[in-house]
Protein backbone atom coordinates (compact mmCIF):
# COMPACT_ATOMS: atom_id res chain seq x y z
CA UNK A 1 0.00 0.00 0.00
CA UNK A 2 1.22 3.42 -0.58
CA UNK A 3 1.28 6.34 1.99
CA UNK A 4 1.99 9.57 1.86
CA UNK A 5 3.34 11.27 4.40
CA UNK A 6 5.56 14.89 5.49
CA UNK A 7 7.16 16.84 8.08
CA UNK A 8 5.14 18.74 9.85
CA UNK A 9 5.43 22.17 8.09
CA UNK A 10 5.11 20.33 4.63
CA UNK A 11 8.33 21.48 3.15
CA UNK A 12 9.24 17.93 2.75
CA UNK A 13 6.53 15.52 1.22
CA UNK A 14 7.02 11.62 0.67
CA UNK A 15 5.30 8.91 -0.26
CA UNK A 16 6.15 5.18 0.83
CA UNK A 17 5.39 1.27 -0.51
CA UNK A 18 5.13 -0.19 2.99
CA UNK A 19 2.13 -2.82 4.39
CA UNK A 20 3.38 -1.67 7.83
CA UNK A 21 3.39 -5.75 9.27
CA UNK A 22 6.10 -4.74 11.08
CA UNK A 23 6.60 -1.32 13.14
CA UNK A 24 9.32 -0.99 15.92
CA UNK A 25 9.52 1.12 18.83
CA UNK A 26 13.30 1.32 19.70
CA UNK A 27 14.73 2.74 22.98
CA UNK A 28 17.81 4.11 21.83
CA UNK A 29 18.44 7.38 22.95
CA UNK A 30 17.70 8.81 19.83
CA UNK A 31 14.36 7.37 19.36
CA UNK A 32 13.45 7.57 23.05
CA UNK A 33 13.62 11.02 23.10
CA UNK A 34 11.77 11.88 19.60
CA UNK A 35 8.90 9.16 20.41
CA UNK A 36 9.68 7.55 16.37
CA UNK A 37 7.60 4.47 15.73
CA UNK A 38 9.45 3.30 12.73
CA UNK A 39 8.99 0.52 9.77
CA UNK A 40 11.65 -0.47 7.74
CA UNK A 41 11.54 -0.74 3.55
CA UNK A 42 13.74 -1.58 0.68
CA UNK A 43 14.97 2.61 -0.13
CA UNK A 44 13.67 2.30 -3.43
CA UNK A 45 9.87 2.05 -1.65
CA UNK A 46 10.69 5.87 -0.47
CA UNK A 47 9.98 8.48 -3.13
CA UNK A 48 10.47 12.58 -1.90
CA UNK A 49 7.79 14.24 -3.79
CA UNK A 50 8.74 17.68 -2.27
CA UNK A 51 11.84 19.43 -0.64
CA UNK A 52 14.61 17.16 -0.94
CA UNK A 53 17.14 19.21 -1.50
CA UNK A 54 16.08 21.44 1.62
CA UNK A 55 16.70 18.56 4.08
CA UNK A 56 18.75 18.62 6.34
CA UNK A 57 21.15 15.12 7.93
CA UNK A 58 21.57 14.51 11.59
CA UNK A 59 23.92 11.50 12.97
CA UNK A 60 25.42 9.46 15.83
CA UNK A 61 27.54 7.08 17.27
CA UNK A 62 28.48 4.83 14.46
CA UNK A 63 27.02 7.71 11.46
CA UNK A 64 25.82 4.52 9.55
CA UNK A 65 22.45 6.23 9.36
CA UNK A 66 21.52 9.58 8.14
CA UNK A 67 18.48 10.74 10.46
CA UNK A 68 16.75 13.18 7.53
CA UNK A 69 14.60 16.36 8.66
CA UNK A 70 13.38 19.31 7.95
CA UNK A 71 15.23 22.35 8.84
CA UNK A 72 12.38 24.70 9.13
CA UNK A 73 10.37 22.32 11.48
CA UNK A 74 12.57 20.16 12.80
CA UNK A 75 10.84 16.92 12.06
CA UNK A 76 12.63 13.76 11.23
CA UNK A 77 10.42 11.63 8.79
CA UNK A 78 12.49 9.20 7.63
CA UNK A 79 16.49 8.79 8.06
CA UNK A 80 18.65 6.40 5.42
CA UNK A 81 21.02 3.70 5.80
CA UNK A 82 21.98 0.17 4.53
CA UNK A 83 21.55 -3.37 5.95
CA UNK A 84 24.65 -5.50 6.66
CA UNK A 85 24.11 -7.11 3.06
CA UNK A 86 24.77 -3.79 1.72
CA UNK A 87 21.04 -3.03 0.42
CA UNK A 88 19.89 0.64 1.08
CA UNK A 89 16.98 0.92 3.60
CA UNK A 90 15.01 3.64 4.59
CA UNK A 91 13.59 3.72 8.11
CA UNK A 92 9.81 5.59 8.02
CA UNK A 93 8.52 7.61 11.11
CA UNK A 94 5.15 6.33 10.69
CA UNK A 95 4.25 9.15 12.77
CA UNK A 96 4.71 11.27 10.12
CA UNK A 97 2.41 9.46 7.61
CA UNK A 98 -0.98 10.77 6.87
CA UNK A 99 -4.40 9.48 7.95
CA UNK A 100 -2.47 6.61 10.03
CA UNK A 101 -4.31 5.20 12.98
CA UNK A 102 -1.89 4.92 15.28
CA UNK A 103 -4.09 3.03 17.44
CA UNK A 104 -4.33 -0.50 15.55
CA UNK A 105 -0.57 -0.75 15.19
CA UNK A 106 1.53 -2.99 17.43
CA UNK A 107 4.42 -1.39 17.81
CA UNK A 108 7.33 -4.14 18.31
CA UNK A 109 10.16 -3.32 21.20
CA UNK A 110 13.71 -3.07 20.43
CA UNK A 111 16.48 -2.48 22.44
CA UNK A 112 18.27 -0.11 20.53
CA UNK A 113 20.33 0.74 23.92
CA UNK A 114 22.08 -2.45 23.45
CA UNK A 115 23.70 -1.97 20.20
Amino acid sequence: MTHKGSCHCGQVTFEVETDLEQVMECNCSHCSRKGYLLTFVPHAALKITQGEDALSTYTFNKHAIQHRFCPSCGCAPFAEGQKPSGEKTAAINVRCLEGLDLKALTPIPVDGRSF
